[in-house]
């Protein structure tokens, strides 16, 4: 039988452990009551991060149902800014057709089928006065040599290589273009962008003319670019405006022995029975440009995601500002307009990461579109941020 020992008619056991109660309380307070203590586990608790998330935890029940109340708001919103890409998209439709015929007297006078007149071949420039004295002195000078001159100067037709030229100028094109892919773009004509119809699924096509070759029968190359406007179901916080979803090429009918994408290979291979060995032939891929027309499909690794927002980059600079602002390009005035652009966001982000960059202020709908696309890519692929 347990003995069990009484003092007052309270157990032993029971004053034992009012005793050590006691004794914890006596020695947390003198602990508590330490300056070096005190600071110690202040800067402990300081220490510990604060994240929104958390700070949302320890909010009553009533605040948390508005919250969850803002954010059905907050999806709301989120599908009447697809809306309003949409509406943008149908913006852009309409202006690119009053675009068109300018356009289309551009290619005119690239290829010389027309001629410009002395009005629309008119042009001052910045440092006209400069040049008219330094012509005029000239003219003084070497008249006689003038004359002769542009009696012997060539007239060729139109603007030869005109797209080529485009194509050597700006770097993100130009990585692209194999030596053996430059004659074939000499024969480039043309680049045109069409929208998709009203009611139709959103989406461009990048149309490439080319003029008769050497190198394939097709007339016009296309890059078919497939859009998507609306916030996921699954994340739609995650909603930045417009993104492109998929990209399809065409079929480049080329002459024999003319492909570029591919090259011939030839491999010795033994045979395992005979021990002989015979020499085979076999074609493999080929880095060129016009593979731009067969992009990837189906593949989900990291080289596979870059290339294809690689691919989805070069679709918009296209849609974006090679077509609407060709000679610029070809000037190279636009790329100088670029840098300076760049250098001036290098330095805002230097002098205070923190301001935004009232530049953005001033962008047009289809500039915001692009800044959103940027961040959808980011998001498709974050592989990239790497």
């Amino acid at each position: 039988m347990a003995d069990h020992s009484f003092s007052d008619g309270v157990p032993s056991d029971s004053v034992e452990a009012a005793k050590n109660a006691s004794n914890t309380e006596k020695l947390t307070d003198q602990v508590m009551q330490n300056p070096r203590v005190l600071a110690a586990l202040q800067e402990r608790l300081d220490s510990v991060p604060h994240t929104p998330s958390s700070y949302i935890e320890t909010l009553p029940k009533a605040v948390k149902r508005r919250i969850n109340a803002l954010k059905q708001l907050q999806v709301r919103c989120a599908h009447i800014e697809a809306k309003f890409y949409e509406e943008v998209h149908d913006l852009e439709r309409k202006y690119a057709a009053l675009y068109q015929p300018l356009f289309d007297k551009r290619r005119e006078f690239i290829t010389g089928d027309v001629e410009p007149t002395d009005a629309e071949s008119e042009w001052h420039s910045e440092n006209e006065e400069e040049e008219k004295l330094a012509g005029d002195m000239k003219n003084k000078v070497v008249i006689t040599e003038k004359e002769a001159a542009t009696a012997e100067e060539p007239n060729p037709k139109g603007i030869p290589e005109f797209w080529f030229t485009i194509f050597r100028n700006v770097d993100m094109l130009s990585e692209l273009v194999q030596e053996y892919d430059e004659p074939i773009l000499k024969h480039l004509q043309d680049i045109k962008v069409k929208f998709s119809d009203p009611g139709q699924p959103m989406s461009f096509v990048l149309e490439f003319h080319f003029e008769p070759n050497d190198y394939f029968t097709n007339s016009v190359l296309t890059k078919t670019y497939k859009m998507k406007s609306e916030p996921d179901k699954a994340d739609p916080f995650s909603f930045e405006g417009p993104e492109i979803v998929d990209c399809d090429g065409c079929t480049i009918d080329w002459k024999k022995g003319k492909n570029v994408t591919v090259k011939t290979i030839k491999k010795k291979q033994k045979h395992k029975g005979r021990g002989t060995v015979r020499t085979i032939t076999k074609q493999v891929p080929n880095e060129s440009f016009f593979n731009f027309f067969n992009p990837l499909k189906g593949k989900s690794d990291e080289d596979s995601e870059f290339t294809l927002a690689s691919d989805f980059e070069i679709g918009h600079f296209f849609r974006e500002r090679i077509v609407p602002r060709a000679v610029l390009y070809f000037t190279g005035e636009a790329i100088e307009d670029d840098d300076n652009e760049l250098e001036g966001d290098e330095e805002g982000e230097d002098e205070d990461d923190a301001e935004i960059n009232p530049k953005v202020g001033n962008f047009g709908a289809t500039q915001t579109y692009l800044l959103c696309y940027t961040l959808r890519l980011l998001k498709m692929f974050p592989t990239l941020r790497q």
